[in-house]
Parts: C-alpha cells; structure tokens; sequence
C-alpha cells in the first residue's frame, strides 16, 4: 500500500499532440508507477479540448469542475461536476471545456495505447 497526495505532485502545462488549447496535467498516481492505473486530473482552459480519439481500454472521466463536452461522432453530453462518463475502449471521442469556461475532469486508464484520429 502507498499513499499518493495529489498536493504533492504539481500540476504541468500538458503540450501533447492530442490537445488543442491551454491544458494541464496533475497525475493523482505518480507516472512513474509501474501499477496497472493511469489517474490524472485534466483541466482544459477556455475553451481548450483534445482531438479526436480512441483508447485500447476503457476510460472513465469523474468531472470535477466547470462545464465541458464529451462527445462521440454521433453524440454530445455537455457536462458538470458530478458526472461520471465511462467511454468503451474503441470509441472515437473527444472531451473539453465549454468557450469561456474551465472544465476539469479525473480520467482513469489501464495502460494502453491511445490513437489520435484524423478529424
């Protein structure tokens, strides 16, 4: 057993390929943790997203804050802190704040790849 404090690890500017705006990374479980999780808080900045996507494995993304989408190529959920989103591995989607709003959200993962789709 481990204890992780997220206070103690900061969160860093995410410049991924993957995301399109101001985006930062706060890992709940350190990156180098040789477990099976992948936990991390998410903040996208007015208006900030990810690009189209699929995983090798399921995610679910906790919202913690703000106002953002979740969408898929057929589907779009805006949503609020509180909600809970499970995303089937193999699912095109994308996710991020609203315009002018702060979206934050806790994505879990297994490890896995993830595939950045042409949009």
């Amino acid at each position: 057993m481990k204890l992780h404090r997220p206070s103690d690890i900061a969160p860093v500017r995410d410049e991924s390929p993957i995301f399109i705006g101001d985006v930062t990374r706060q890992p709940m479980v350190p990156d180098d943790n040789p477990g099976l999780l992948r936990v991390n808080v998410v903040t996208f900045h007015d208006g900030a997203r990810n690009k189209l996507h699929h995983h090798g494995a399921d995610q679910l993304l906790v919202v913690t804050g703000g106002e953002g989408v979740v969408a898929t190529e057929s589907e779009r959920l805006e949503v609020h802190a509180g909600d809970v989103i499970h995303i089937p591995a193999g699912e095109r989607h994308w996710h991020g704040a609203l315009p002018g709003k702060t979206f934050a959200h806790i994505s879990i993962l297994t490890p896995g790849a993830m595939m950045i789709d042409e949009e």
